[in-house]
């Protein structure tokens, strides 16, 4: 199977996993895409969905799926959502698709985590994909030179780089900014997650450590499934 496939594939495994009457994390970027299709396709009964970006609530909604604001409920039941990297102990990285934070915001009030992805995002380290992390717009160069030292503590010895697309910043759903750090390997992402988030002006990060319940990784051959 292609990647594409091997993410259909995933999206509709992981949509079997919804019942009726859930309220589900709606996650973003492609593989998300495709579970919000099949989620769609199942027709269930009181399903409410918690968009993780405004991209993908526009999809939901334009497939009959009611979207409700996170504050508008209790506890999330289960959250389905795509990973850029997936690490030992189904560690990710997460954000390329530059909702890292609502991501996180939605994970985090959730029962359950299900991550999906296609074979390519497995990984025996994280720090291949360059980690996402979002800043204040106010002062985010000098932010950024923070980050710069921040990283050299943890012996990553990048700097950060600002998002760009279409000659202009990325600009999150919630107005900031995402700076990528290329670190190649990380060696001990709890440090590296616990001092970037101590830094002045950095909203948060693309670590996602001790959040994924499980993972379904699409292959050659159908869908794997991971635990932690």
């Amino acid at each position: 199977m292609t990647a594409d496939d091997q993410k259909r594939v995933v999206g509709e495994a992981a949509a079997a996993m919804v019942r009726a009457g859930m309220i589900v994390g709606l996650g973003t970027g492609t593989t998300a895409a495709w579970f919000i299709r099949a989620l769609a396709a199942r027709g269930l009964d009181s399903v409410k969905g918690v968009a993780t970006s405004r991209a993908s609530e526009a999809l939901a909604v334009s497939l009959g799926i009611e979207v409700v604001d996170i504050d508008a409920v209790g506890t999330i039941d289960l959250t389905i959502d795509g990973a850029d990297e997936i690490g030992p102990g189904l560690s990710l990285i997460k954000g390329g698709g530059a909702a890292l934070l609502r991501e996180k915001l939605v994970w985090e009030a959730s029962r359950h985590c299900v991550a999906i992805a296609d074979a390519g995002k497995r990984v025996r380290r994280l720090g291949a994909f360059p980690l996402p992390i979002e800043v204040v717009a106010f002062g985010h160069k000098k932010t950024a030179l923070r980050l710069c030292d921040a990283l050299s503590d943890c012996d990553i010895g990048v700097a950060p780089q600002l998002r760009i697309r279409d000659g202009a910043p990325v600009v999150t759903d919630a107005g900031n900014l995402i700076y990528d750090a290329a670190c190649g390997t990380i060696l001990d992402p709890a440090q590296l997650a616990d001092a970037l988030k101590s830094v002045t002006g950095v909203v948060d990060h693309g670590l996602f450590l001790d959040l994924a319940d499980e993972a379904l990784i699409g292959g050659l051959t159908g869908v794997e499934h991971l635990t932690p």
